[in-house]
């Protein structure tokens, strides 16, 4: 039995729920993660557990084989090397002595309200923007003594969010790419339309800007901020999915700490993403190629930290290499788990998971409960599976259609799909978003998923009442 021989059913659900509840029970991601992969193609193989291992480590290098999985993991392994470089250099340091010289940060809640405003300013990819304010705001969220799992709640509630509202980044390539391959007319115009009813992300970005100004602690971040308050970074059951000591790199020569020599690889990176796009796509930024873009970034990046450092002479060109490669050993443990998430969302898609849940809700008819359903929806496949991207594939080319046939307007049903889409890998401990917010906060992922969960679930809660309104009105 193969991915393409086999029917949707309750099956279809299993892999993912039980590497979801591994995780979250034994906090061992990795574990969890493998036995997901197993079990998917033990069912694919006829319940063959055998075959089903064959099948996993088959899987698994057939993943790597996709170049879009392997401009990601390449991504992700030289992101290490560039944070190794912008801290060596003292661009980290130079930057938030800067930003406290000026008074611009200089107790929690500026630690906090930086990372938000990285968030919304830095909004051409999802893993930059987690990125690049991780390596900015944990210095001065361990120095004020503020939990690392808020910055990465921050930090993760304005990434994806953020970039989902706008058209012209990678995410919004791939929305436009799918709405133009329905036949959709005027696939921007619904983009833009669908903007302001884009519920869950706008709910997300304003409950994070609120809790970073007033230090809102809901559930388990109360607790996560007294154990910070008291100078413990970590929680006694968590564990970091990078060696953090790693980054704490020194150069044989002293090195003055320069805020620039952060500042120009970041906006280096930041400026060739849309650069990127725009050549991918043939001059169309929309129809670029975002993990293409998205690894000339970094590599673009890591290029500008590189003749920085040589013209200063901080280093020589051995030494550049060397610390390089001590940046991607140090994301090892990431790129792994990234791997083996990439892998269980293959299996959910041979099994079929995304379009069953789509399927068991898809004959509710009134409009009232057609939109905050296809909310609903969109969350549970994206929880399931971990990835907010396969769930616009899965569920646009099902909620669009259905609204041209009901004769209803295309936006509220768009943006209810990107919304659920943007919760559900929120939620979910299998998410690569989620993954490496945790990553770049230095936090377990486990702790980052407990604690953002509070937050989310009331933006989703707005998000829902909101859908209904708007369905009421159709």
């Amino acid at each position: 039995m193969n991915g393409t021989e086999f029917e949707p059913s309750l099956l279809s659900l299993l892999p993912p729920i039980v590497a979801i509840g591994l995780a979250v029970w034994t906090r061992q991601v990795y574990v969890s993660l493998a036995a997901g992969i197993w079990l998917g193609w033990t069912i694919l193989s006829g319940f063959n557990p055998v075959s089903g291992l064959a099948g996993a480590i088959e899987g698994t290098v057939t993943v790597l084989g996709e170049p879009g999985n392997t401009r990601v993991l390449l991504f992700s392994l030289l992101i290490g090397s560039l944070v190794v470089y912008v801290q060596a250099s003292g661009g980290v340091e130079g930057f938030v002595r800067w930003l406290e010289g000026r008074r611009l940060v200089s107790d929690v809640r500026g630690a906090g309200v930086l990372a938000w405003l990285i968030g919304i300013a830095i909004f051409i990819e999802s893993n930059i923007t987690l990125l690049v304010t991780g390596a900015v705001c944990r210095p001065l969220f361990d120095r004020y003594r503020a939990a690392r799992e808020k910055l990465a709640y921050i930090a993760d509630s304005t990434s994806a969010p953020i970039c989902i509202l706008i058209p012209f980044n990678a995410w919004g390539a791939l929305v436009l790419g799918i709405l133009g391959g329905l036949g959709v007319a005027q696939p921007l115009q619904v983009f833009v339309r669908s903007m302001p009813l884009n519920l869950y992300a706008i709910a997300a970005v304003t409950l994070a800007g609120f809790t970073a100004w007033r230090g809102l602690n809901l559930g388990a971040m109360k607790k996560a901020e007294a154990r910070a308050a008291e100078g413990v970074v970590l929680s006694p059951e968590g564990e970091l999915t990078v060696d953090e000591a790693a980054f704490e790199v020194r150069l044989s020569r002293q090195v003055p700490p320069r805020a620039f020599n952060m500042v120009v690889p970041i906006l280096t990176m930041v400026v060739t993403m849309p650069v990127g796009l725009y050549i991918t796509g043939n001059g169309v930024l929309g129809q670029g190629s975002g993990s293409t873009s998205a690894l000339w970034a970094v590599i673009a990046g890591n290029i500008a930290a590189w003749i920085l450092m040589l013209v200063q002479r901080f280093a020589s060109l051995d030494e550049l290499v060397r610390l390089g490669l001590k940046g991607v050993e140090a994301l090892l443990g990431l790129v792994l788990i990234l791997l083996l998430a990439i892998t269980l969302g293959d299996v959910c898609v041979r099994l079929g998971t995304g379009p069953y849940v789509a399927e068991v809700v898809r004959n509710i008819a009134w409009p009232v409960l057609l939109v905050p359903a296809t909310f609903v929806t969109a969350a549970l496949i994206a929880f399931a599976t971990g990835t907010s991207w396969g769930t616009f594939a899965i569920m646009i080319p099902i909620a669009v259609p259905a609204a041209q046939a009901l004769g209803l307007p295309l936006a509220p049903f768009l943006a209810a799909s990107l919304s659920g889409g943007i919760f559900g890998d929120h939620s979910s401990p299998i998410s690569d978003t989620t993954i490496v917010a945790s990553l770049a906060s230095a936090t377990d992922v486990i702790d980052h998923v407990r604690t953002q969960i509070p937050y989310a679930m009331i933006a989703a809660a707005v998000a829902t009442v909101g859908f209904a309104l708007v369905g009421a009105f159709l």
